[in-house]
């Protein structure tokens, strides 16, 4: 229905360059966003296209132990271990199969323990997983009371991003910012097309792997139960977004054009 030959996608295809002929400017969420643009509208001149991401007013995250402790002894999630958590859509672009590969892989690691909270087309068939695996070492929240999934997610270790292998344009996923907000590291496994992995590796605030390899989500999984190479990256993470992903930088790119 929605191939390249098909009515549906002419309409869009239609809508879209109409969309770019009208624009001034086109901003985009990353170097990979703009080429992908640029390679696929080649009428659009090239200087007309930016990098212009998605942007916080960051917040300072106070970590309160005690509230710490009160929330992870409220849900049974323990202190001795790494934990990792992922927050948001459940659907099919995050490849729900390859994050049930490596929940399964890890079920008898007694090092780390997953948090998995959002909702999505994909939910129920995560739910059915757990249900029937029995996992000692992870958690599947649907719904959270606000406060409670604030304290809970700023408590955790490392956060985890997902994306499919099989996408052909590039993502950026947005919730790679509330987990830089909390100074804490990424995990991210997603298909070559998306720059994120890049950007996180560059900035030294996370680790990257193909979300086809469970082998190498493990090994990078590993590397971030090192506590030291955790907390670095955590304060890499901070200062990379401040540096990069504030309104302020937001605000600056699109005011250039009115100088």
């Amino acid at each position: 229905m929605f191939g390249k030959k098909s009515l549906i996608y002419k309409y869009f295809r239609y809508k879209e360059k109409q969309l770019y002929a009208q624009s001034d400017f086109i901003g985009c969420m990353s170097q990979a966003n703009v080429d992908f643009v640029i390679k696929n509208n080649i009428e659009i001149p090239n200087e007309s296209v930016e990098v212009c991401p998605n942007s916080i007013e960051p917040v300072k995250i106070e970590k309160n132990v005690t509230e710490i402790r009160e929330i992870r002894e409220k849900y049974n999630i323990p202190f001795h271990k790494t934990v990792f958590v992922y927050g948001g859509n459940l659907g099919k672009p995050q490849g729900i199969d390859f994050l049930i590969e490596c929940l399964k892989a890890n079920q008898n690691n007694d090092q780390v323990y997953f948090v998995i909270a959002g909702s999505g087309t994909e939910f129920n068939k995560l739910k059915a997983f757990f249900n029937n695996s029995k996992l000692t070492n992870a958690q599947l929240f649907a719904q959270l009371p606000k406060n409670d999934y604030e304290i809970l997610a700023n408590s955790c270790d490392v956060g985890l991003i997902f994306l499919d292998k099989r996408f052909t344009i590039p993502n950026f996923p947005s919730r790679i910012l509330s987990y830089m907000q909390s100074s804490m590291p990424v995990l991210a496994a997603t298909d070559t097309i998306t720059d994120v992995g890049q950007v996180i590796e560059k900035g030294k605030f996370g680790c990257w792997c193909e979300s086809k390899s469970v082998k190498h989500f493990n090994e990078k999984l590993q590397l971030l139960c090192n506590k030291e190479i955790r907390n670095q990256m955590g304060i890499n993470a901070r200062g990379y977004l401040e540096n990069n992903y504030t309104s302020k930088h937001s605000y600056e790119i699109i005011m250039s054009h009115f100088k």
